[in-house]
């Protein structure tokens, strides 16, 4: 009969047992020995430097993909630099990593192999699309300032779309309207295309985004093949709707950045791009208003200094004015009073003047008796020359005959005696044009020297007297040619008197006034 202890004693196995450590200990010589130094080709992927100076990264072919490491110690010794994409030769040893049973490639140099795949497929298709015009500046178009609604083309799953809503919200909380579309895979390339054409043909009632973002978080070149399809590249570059790309890291590029209006190095970047902050803008507005303000106040403190300025310099209306009327008081009342004076001091003048002026009675009377006389002389010599004349005459033979003679010569001579007393006569010199000028006091005026511009001049004419005033003029000067004229000028000379028949009676002197 069996003990208990028996029964539950386990079955005893000839496969040895090995702990954890023991086996991957095991592998990772097995590895190491069989392997030891080999050279992979693959393309380069996930390529990551640390802090530390580690690189890790993994090379990749159509079917398979291994992990590698590259020391701090290898990389100075490195040909070249390892980018994502790059074709190369690694070699290096194959080792395994105990701690998370994983194995890979340790590697001290890295030879360049060509260009990758993917990457010889991108640039062929970039070139491509950049030949047809649709990563040219000019096709871009400018964000809004404050979009009122923001798309976003995303996973609804994951840290972008959290951290857009978040940056918006921090911000300026606007509209978010999410478009769920996988990011990578089978498929998502189309979906991603579906999803912008979609934002555009937005039916009514949904309101239409102002701003469209296109984001995805880092990943590996192949996670992010899908932003770099013709298919979504048209459809960024065709879409009205600005576009903002904010797919992978700052260093990751796809063809989507070269098509969209703008490219985000980070999710989190396209929503700063997206909207602006309100601190920033109520900062900016009253920066503004202050600066508005400050302006408008300085604009009206040199208007009130230039109006100081100019009133300093304006005179006191209200005193001219004042000044204005007193004078014109003072003047109208000497105005009143300048006839009178003006009429007195005129009187004065006169009465002083008026002693020293001979009376006209007293010339005319000396007038008279000067052409009496003449008259006198001149009847007596006619009548002594007619009795000469007579007494020649009565001694001639013929009579009649000589007389008839003497009579002729007698009256020619007649004549020319008449019209010399007619010259030497003063009725006849005045009746000729002359005028006689003299002095208010009675001098008699001669030269025109003598008269200055102002005087008073009294002309006496044959037919009566005239007091003139003199004008301006240079004294001395010779009369112009032709009749005279000027303010001591008399009347156009008189027609000459018709000769009188001998015997016939000589007229009475008339008057000078």
């Amino acid at each position: 009969m069996d003990t208990p202890d028996a029964r539950e004693a386990p079955a005893r196995s000839n496969t040895p047992e090995f702990t954890v450590s023991e086996i991957s200990g095991a592998i990772k010589r097995t590895l190491e020995g069989e392997f030891g130094r080999v050279r992979v080709r693959g393309e380069i992927t996930e390529l990551k430097a640390y802090p530390s100076g580690h690189i890790y990264l993994a090379l990749k072919d159509e079917g398979a993909k291994i992990r590698a490491i590259i020391w701090r110690f290898a990389v100075p010794r490195l040909s070249l630099r390892p980018e994502n994409g790059m074709e190369v030769i690694a070699t290096g040893k194959v080792s395994a990593y105990g701690e998370r049973s994983d194995y890979q490639l340790i590697i001290d140099r890295i030879e360049f192999a060509g260009e990758g795949a993917l990457l010889a497929r991108i640039e062929q298709l970039r070139k491509k699309l950049g030949a047809e015009g649709l990563f040219d500046e000019a096709r871009k178009k400018r964000l809004p300032l404050l979009p009122r609604v923001v798309g976003v083309v995303s996973s609804e799953k994951g840290a972008v779309i959290q951290d857009i809503r978040t940056t918006i919200a921090r911000r300026f909380p606007r509209h978010l309207l999410l478009w769920p579309v996988p990011v990578q895979g089978q498929g998502a390339a189309e979906q991603i295309a579906a999803a912008i054409r979609g934002f555009s043909r937005l039916p009514k009632g949904i309101p239409r985004p102002d701003v469209l973002i296109v984001a995805r978080g880092g990943g590996s070149l192949e996670d992010l093949m899908a932003f770099n399809e013709e298919i979504v590249v048209r459809a960024a570059a065709e879409c009205p709707i600005p576009l903002i790309s904010a797919v992978g890291h700052e260093t990751d590029t796809t063809l989507i950045d070269f098509a969209a209006d703008r490219r985000a190095p980070t999710p989190t970047a396209a929503a700063e791009l997206a909207v602006p902050a309100r601190a920033e803008l109520l900062a900016a507005l009253g920066q503004t208003a202050t600066r508005l303000l400050q302006s408008g106040q300085s604009l009206l403190n040199r208007a009130r200094l230039h109006l100081s300025r100019v009133e300093a310099r304006m005179p006191d209306l209200p005193g001219l004015v004042g000044a204005a009327r007193q004078r014109l008081d003072d003047r109208a009342e000497r105005l009143a009073l300048a006839p009178g004076a003006l009429l007195a001091r005129k009187r004065a003048a006169l009465d002083a003047v008026a002693p020293r002026l001979p009376h006209p009675r007293e010339t005319l009377a000396g007038h008279r008796n000067t052409l009496a006389l003449l008259e006198m002389r001149g009847a007596t010599a006619l009548r002594r020359m007619i009795d000469r004349r007579q007494t020649a005459l009565h001694r001639l033979p013929d009579p009649a005959g000589a007389l008839a003679a003497r009579l002729r010569e007698s009256g020619l001579r007649l004549e020319g005696l008449a019209g010399r007393l007619e010259g030497a006569s003063y009725q006849g010199v005045l009746a000729r044009g002359f005028a006689l000028l003299r002095r208010p006091d009675g001098a008699p005026l001669t030269e025109a020297a003598a008269i200055a511009p102002g005087d008073r001049v009294v002309a006496t004419l044959r037919d009566g007297t005239v007091a003139l005033l003199a004008e301006g003029g240079e004294p001395g000067a010779a009369p112009p040619p032709g009749p005279p004229s000027g303010p001591l000028s008399g009347p156009p000379p008189a027609p000459r008197p018709r000769r009188k028949a001998p015997g016939e009676p000589q007229p009475d002197q008339g008057s000078l006034l």
